[in-house]
């Protein structure tokens, strides 16, 4: 079931990703010269997509793995290189577009390599079935604690190995980055991020039926910047 605070959220990241900043995050994603602080974010992102995939089977032949809030595609398409048949998804129509756009040749033609089925909607929609992987790289980033593990508690049951995804750090660079934000909107800023705390997300997790038989794994924060992510990885016993 999908609360109403993640449906709210859900759509204003819609409105924001697809209309308000689709044409910045088409350059933060590509290799087009930006200003100083956004290069911090792009820097940060390539780590953090780095530790992502560094968490998943090297070899990911016909494995099928979700990419909850694709974006661009970066992610879908190293993962597609290892031989994972990719389903990622994101909100945005628009960025979705674009990472078609950008899949390269090579990935189309070459034997052995896996396929990447490009779609636009709602990462928890059950009829995209069962994956061995799903990777959510700061697709979660907006939501609070309990909407979070709400979230993973869907694809939890849909998913047979391990679930990687990323958090808003609660530190306090964090809250006073997020504090100034607040202080002096902008109508073109993005949705608030919610930072939360790792062991809260672990003491929900541990009282939730979906999650039985699922263990807590690796941690690492991202942080460098204007980028601040911390990475987390759950697993089946």
């Amino acid at each position: 079931m999908t609360t109403r605070t993640y449906a709210t959220r859900r759509s204003e990241l819609e409105t924001y990703f697809d209309r308000t900043a689709a044409e910045a995050w088409a350059r933060l994603t590509s290799t087009a010269p930006v200003g100083r602080v956004r290069a911090t974010v792009r820097a940060g992102r390539d780590r953090m997509r780095n530790t992502l995939l560094s968490w998943l089977p090297q070899d990911l032949t016909g494995q099928r793995i979700l990419d909850a809030g694709c974006g661009t595609g970066a992610l879908a398409v190293e993962a597609a290189r290892r031989g994972a048949h990719v389903v990622a998804i994101d909100l945005s129509p628009t960025l979705v577009n674009l990472a078609r756009e950008r899949l390269p040749e090579s990935l189309v033609s070459a034997p052995g390599w896996g396929a990447i089925d490009f779609r636009s909607g709602d990462m928890l929609d059950p009829a995209l079935g069962e994956f061995d992987h799903v990777v959510a790289m700061d697709s979660l980033i907006h939501y609070r604690e309990t909407d979070i593990v709400a979230s993973l508690a869907r694809l939890a049951v849909r998913t047979r190995y391990s679930m990687v995804f990323t958090a808003a750090p609660r530190t306090p660079a964090t809250m006073l980055m997020l504090g100034m934000g607040r202080l002096f909107p902008r109508g073109d800023r993005s949705p608030a991020i919610e930072p939360v705390s790792p062991e809260v997300l672990r003491w929900l997790m541990a009282r939730d039926p979906a999650f039985e038989g699922w263990n807590t794994g690796r941690f690492k924060l991202i942080s460098g910047g204007f980028y601040k992510s911390q990475a987390l990885e759950w697993s089946r016993a």
